[in-house]
C-alpha cells in the first residue's frame, strides 16, 4: 500500500517538476513570453500575415510591422501573441556601463553618414534604448559622437554594438591637451581651434561641431578631473602643469589669439609687447604659482627676478644650467704671456623688464649667449692687453673694480641689471708660474734660515736659563745661608743691644748704687770725720800742735811706703824738748828701711 502511494506521489511529483521546468515553453506555444528582470526580448518577425510588408531598400530594421528585427524591444515581464511560428525573441541582458568606463555605440541601421564625417551626429534617444526615436529622428550608421555614461540600459543589440572604454582621467598635477577629430577645417595659417562654449568640456562632441569648432588641436584645455569623452571624437594627451618658482616670473609667448598691437611704445624697438589673450609676447607677466598652460599653443620663459649667478668656470655651473656653456676666459697680457681668469657675474632683471627681455631674446639662454658672454669675455681680453701679468694679478681688486663699473654701463642697455662683477681664480702661465715659485721659495727659505738662526739664539738662551736653573739650588742654600747669617747679625746686634742697653741699665744702677753709696760713705765719712775731728780737736787738745803734725806725716809715709812709722806708743820725753824729739825719730826709721832696701 505505502508502495503504491509513493509511486503515485512520484509521479505528481515530476509532473510538477517538468511543468516548472517547461512552463515557458508551453507558454510559448500559447504565445506567451516571459522576459526576465534583468533581461530585454529582441523579436525576430518571420512573416507578415495579410499582405507582404518588405522593408525598404537599405533598412534592416523594422519600423512599421514589416517583417524582420524590429525596433522595439520587450521589457521585462508577460507579453502576448507572439506566437512562435510567427515570432522569433531572442533574451539579451541589460547592458552595464561599469563606473570609470564609458560605452562606445555603434549603429548598424540609420542614414549613411555625410561625407567628410567619421562620426554619427546625436540623437536625442535614451541613450540608445530608443531605436525607433533614433531611427526617426535622422540617426546615422556607424560610430556615434554621443557615448554612454557609467549604468545600466536596455540596447537593442541588433541594432546597437556598445563597446566599453576608459573614462578620460585627468590627474591635479596634469591638464589635458585635445586634438578633435570632428569640426570645421583650421583657417590657413591657425594651429589651434579657439576656444568654443557649451560642449561640456568636449564631452558633448555634437555641440562642439554645432558651435562651429574647428577639427584639430584646440586652445582650450582640460583641468583635473574625469572626463566622458569619446575617443574617437578628441584624443587627450597629458601635459605638466606649467610652474613658475619662487623667484622668478612667467613670460607668456602666445601663438593663437588676434594679432595684438603693441604696448610698449617708441621707447621700446626691440620688439612688440601685447595684452594678455592677443598673439605674440604678453607684457603681464606670471608671477609665481602653478597654471594649465597648453604648451602647443602658448610657452612660458621663466625669467628669474632675483640675482642671478654666471660663473665663466669651465665646469663649473649653477642649478639654473644658463652658464652650462659658459668656460674660463683666456687672455693675453701685454708682455705676451697668454693666462686664464675664471669671473662670476652676477645679474639682476626687474619684473617689469621680464617680457622685454623675452621680447628681445627669445629666452634666458639667448640672452646669455648673445649678450652677457661676448660683452664680459671682450672686457677682460681687453683690460689685459694694458697690464702685464704681474700687474695684473698684483691689481686684482682695483681691476674687479673697473670691471664692475665697466659692464654695468654697458648691459643696463639690454633691460638688465649689473649687481657685481668678481674675478676668481687667476692662472698665470707655468713658465711664469716657476720663475715666481722659485723667487717665492728662496725667500722663504731666507725666512726660514733667519727662523732658524733665530731658533738657536732662543736655544743658547734656553741652555743658559737651563744652566742657570741648575746651579739655582746652589744659590738659593747661599742665599739661604746669607740670609741666616743676616738673620744671626740681626739676632745678635739685637742681642748686643740688649746687652747693652742691659749694661747701662746696669751701669746706670751700679752708679746709682755708687752714687748713693758714695753719698753714704760721704755722709759716712763726713760723719766720721767730723767725729775724727772732734777726736783729732780732743787730741790735738790733750798734745802739742807740733807733736800732731808730726805723727799725721809719719802715717802719712807709712801708708805711702808701707812702713809703720809711728809707733804704737809715744813716750813723751819732757817738755822742752818732744818736737824735736819725735822728728828724730821718724827720721831715724826712714833711714833704716832704706838701707834695708839698698842692701837687698
Amino acid at each position: 500500500m505505502k508502495i503504491v502511494l509513493l509511486v503515485e506521489h512520484f509521479w505528481w511529483i515530476l509532473g510538477l517538476l517538468i511543468l516548472g521546468v517547461s512552463y515557458k515553453l508551453v507558454l510559448r506555444v500559447f504565445g506567451v513570453v516571459v522576459i526576465p528582470q534583468d533581461s530585454i526580448g529582441i523579436v525576430d518577425k518571420k512573416f507578415v500575415l495579410f499582405g507582404s510588408k518588405s522593408l525598404p531598400e537599405g533598412q534592416i530594421i523594422a519600423l512599421n510591422g514589416e517583417a524582420g528585427v524590429q525596433a522595439d524591444t520587450l521589457a521585462p515581464g508577460l507579453h502576448f501573441f507572439l506566437w512562435p511560428w510567427q515570432y522569433r525573441v531572442n533574451l539579451e541582458k541589460f547592458l552595464i556601463v561599469p563606473q570609470g568606463r564609458i560605452g562606445l555605440v555603434e549603429s548598424r541601421a540609420g542614414a549613411p553618414l555625410p561625407q567628410g564625417r567619421v562620426l554619427a551626429k546625436k540623437v536625442e534617444c535614451d541613450s540608445f534604448q530608443n531605436t525607433r526615436t533614433f531611427l526617426t529622428g535622422g540617426g546615422e550608421r556607424g560610430s556615434q559622437i554621443a557615448v554612454i555614461p557609467p549604468g545600466t540600459y536596455r540596447i537593442n543589440t541588433e541594432v546597437f554594438t556598445v563597446e566599453n572604454a576608459d573614462a578620460t582621467e585627468i590627474p591635479s598635477t596634469a591638464v589635458g591637451i585635445v586634438t578633435t577629430k570632428e569640426g570645421k577645417s583650421l583657417p590657413t595659417g591657425d594651429i589651434a581651434g579657439p576656444e568654443m562654449q557649451g560642449h561640456s568640456m568636449f564631452q558633448d562632441g555634437q555641440a562642439f561641431v554645432n558651435a562651429g569648432g574647428f577639427k584639430g588641436l584646440q586652445t582650450q584645455v582640460l583641468l583635473g578631473g574625469r572626463y566622458f569623452i569619446h575617443p574617437k571624437f578628441a584624443a587627450v594627451e597629458l601635459k605638466p602643469l606649467t610652474i613658475v618658482p619662487i623667484a622668478n616670473v612667467g613670460v607668456v609667448i602666445a601663438y593663437v589669439g588676434d594679432p595684438g598691437e603693441d604696448v610698449t611704445g617708441e621707447a621700446f624697438k626691440h620688439g612688440n609687447l601685447v595684452r594678455k589673450g592677443q598673439r605674440g609676447v604678453w607684457i603681464d607677466v606670471l608671477n609665481p604659482g602653478k597654471y594649465p598652460i597648453n604648451p602647443y599653443t602658448h610657452s612660458v620663459e621663466v625669467v628669474p627676478t632675483a640675482n642671478v649667478v654666471l660663473n665663466w668656470a669651465t665646469g663649473k655651473s649653477e642649478a639654473h644650467q644658463l652658464d652650462k656653456n659658459l668656460s674660463t676666459i683666456t687672455v693675453r697680457s701685454s708682455d705676451g704671456f697668454k693666462f686664464n681668469l675664471d669671473v662670476s657675474q652676477i645679474i639682476h632683471i626687474p619684473t617689469a623688464d621680464a617680457p622685454k627681455v623675452i621680447a628681445r631674446f627669445g629666452n634666458m639662454q639667448n640672452l646669455v649667449t648673445q649678450v652677457l658672454e661676448p660683452v664680459i669675455g671682450n672686457y677682460f681680453r681687453n683690460a689685459a692687453q694694458n697690464s702685464d701679468v704681474i700687474a695684473f694679478l698684483k691689481e686684482r681688486q682695483q681691476r674687479q673694480e673697473e670691471a664692475r663699473a665697466s659692464i654695468k654701463a654697458a648691459i643696463e642697455q639690454y633691460n638688465v641689471g649689473a649687481v657685481d662683477t668678481l674675478i676668481g681664480d687667476i692662472v698665470p702661465p707655468e713658465e711664469l708660474m716657476k720663475t715666481l715659485t722659485d723667487r717665492k721659495v728662496a725667500d722663504q727659505q731666507r725666512v726660514t734660515y733667519q727662523t732658524q738662526q733665530a731658533a738657536e739664539d732662543e736655544r743658547t738662551k734656553l741652555k743658559k736659563a737651563t744652566a742657570l736653573a741648575d746651579t739655582q739650588a746652589s744659590v738659593v742654600e747661599a742665599e739661604r745661608r746669607v740670609s741666616i747669617a743676616d738673620f744671626d747679625a740681626q739676632s745678635a746686634v739685637k742681642k748686643a743691644g740688649g746687652e747693652a742697653s742691659a749694661k747701662t741699665a746696669l751701669a746706670q744702677a751700679e752708679a746709682s748704687v755708687i752714687t748713693l753709696t758714695g753719698n753714704a760713705t760721704a755722709e759716712r765719712t763726713k760723719a766720721v770725720g767730723a767725729a775724727e775731728a772732734e777726736v783729732v780737736k780732743l787730741k790735738i787738745a790733750s798734745m802739742e800742735a807740733g807733736n800732731y803734725a808730726t805723727i799725721e806725716t809719719a802715717k802719712a809715709l807709712a801708708s805711702a811706703q808701707g812702713v809703720k812709722w809711728v809707733p804704737d806708743i809715744v813716750a813723751n820725753g819732757g817738755a822742752g824738748g818732744g818736737e824735736s824729739s819725735m822728728v828724730t825719730l821718724l827720721l831715724a826709721t826712714l833711714l833704716k828701711d832704706r838701707n834695708v832696701t839698698a842692701t837687698k
